[in-house]
């Protein structure tokens, strides 16, 4: 195996994989409901939705903080992915490289707020009473859940990382986005490892009405498991999730070097970021068609050579619609003969941790020569011309992915992955 890539640059190699979702906790439960079809989406149990328009989600709320807020479940979420990642990694609590975490904006949950509230002077009102409790005293829970670091910091202790972690926000793609910074941190010669987690558990009340006053979500609540269903005729919107994975990223040269096992390999990451609208897509694509020829020009791959697409595959009519565009484009006839799939069919979307999770799962579809499908496309959607694998697993034999990640406010980002090095 050679240690360096097509252009002389470091191999960045992938030695460890944690994965949680709401179809379960690591990789191996998830890669046995997802490769057998089976959705997580489940209606909401976790507060009042008698209201809402959309009832159901892919919340992870079988964890201890599942309750929590948000925050604490994102913090859950990534240790625990972490850990799986890097004890498969056989560095535990070592890393000896730099963290980078893809992480949702935090906020302070509204139960802290109201508790904070009846803890004010009865005399105010609105935030003024929130302020007056703030000036009153110090409340570490409450300062921890509005630091958009805390997360990191803390994980830095538990894994045995180094340097001061980075924790990003690019949108949907920040999962993406955290590997592409530990790859280059590798290729650099800054470290010989480094430790990417994209984790996000804020699928909270609020975030669900956001997301529904820009018509965005999946209003087919029954049953829930049929909502999410990308690049079919019927879909409607994207069904909001949690979840987390994590990848620990090694020098092709270190793996060797300590005997572990080499899962697969990241060959290139592309990017390009737009400014047409705070959600929209652009009409023409051409920011997630540059994403896709970066990620291609940075393995130094031709668009013949990949075997495999994870797509973004939200269930939005808009954003199929988009991607498909976009890939047409750069594969031009020969997309109607790459299978592709979308992972949300299942988990619905993860949002920050999205393209970390659709990662980890393109590993493991080059790994075990297996396809997960897209379930619930039983009416494809004439205008998008796919090999869409349909509802039922294929084995194949999957040399190399694409796995794309367009976000809102026009972040995209893209990776390519080998199942050996070149």
């Amino acid at each position: 195996m050679s240690k360096s890539d097509r252009f002389g640059r470091r191999t960045v190699a992938v030695t460890g994989i944690g994965v949680v979702t709401a179809l379960g906790v690591g990789k191996r439960e998830n890669w046995q409901a997802l490769t057998a079809g089976r959705s997580g989406i489940h209606a909401i149990t976790r507060f009042p939705v008698d209201q809402l328009s959309t009832r159901i989600s892919g919340m992870v709320d079988f964890l201890p903080s599942s309750s929590r807020g948000a925050t604490a479940l994102t913090d859950e979420l990534a240790e625990t992915a972490g850990r799986e990642a890097l004890g498969e990694a056989g560095l535990d609590t070592d890393l000896g490289g730099p963290l980078f975490l893809a992480a949702p904006p935090v906020e302070l949950d509204w139960h802290e707020r109201f508790a904070l509230y009846r803890q004010g002077p009865e005399q105010e009102e609105g935030y003024r009473r929130l302020l007056a409790v703030a000036r009153d005293g110090l409340r570490p829970d409450a300062y921890g859940q509005t630091q958009f670091g805390m997360i990191a910091e803390r994980l830095v202790e538990l894994f045995g990382a180094r340097g001061l972690p980075v924790t990003l926000s690019t949108a949907c793609a920040s999962g993406a986005t955290a590997i592409q910074l530990g790859v280059e941190a590798i290729r650099r010669g800054q470290c010989d490892r480094a430790l990417a987690i994209g984790a996000d558990g804020s699928a909270t009340a609020e975030a669900l009405i956001r997301f529904s006053l820009l018509s965005a979500l999946s209003t087919q609540n029954e049953p829930p498991e049929k909502a999410s269903k990308p690049f079919s005729k019927d879909r409607d919107g994207f069904v909001i999730s949690e979840g987390s994975a994590a990848l620990v990223l090694e020098s092709l040269e270190s793996a060797q070097a300590r005997g572990a096992e080499v899962l697969g390999v990241i060959r290139g990451c592309g990017e390009k970021a737009d400014d047409f609208h705070r959600t929209r897509s652009k009409p023409d694509g051409s920011p997630a068609i540059a994403a896709v020829r970066a990620a291609l020009a940075d393995a130094g791959m031709a668009a013949d050579e990949v075997a495999y697409i994870n797509a973004h595959g939200t269930s939005t009519p808009e954003n199929d619609k988009m991607e498909h565009l976009s890939l047409s484009t750069v594969f031009g006839e020969r997309m109607r003969e790459i299978p592709i799939s979308s992972n949300k069919s299942m988990i619905g979307h993860t949002l920050s941790a999205a393209g970390a999770i659709e990662a980890a799962f393109s590993l493991l579809t080059m790994r075990e020569g297996v396809i997960p499908p897209t379930i619930n496309y039983d009416t494809p959607d004439p205008a998008i011309e796919l090999d869409v694998v349909p509802n039922t697993k294929r084995h194949a034999d999957v040399a190399s992915t694409l796995s794309n990640s367009f976000g809102f406010g026009g972040q995209n980002a893209c990776l390519v992955m080998g199942r050996e090095p070149v």
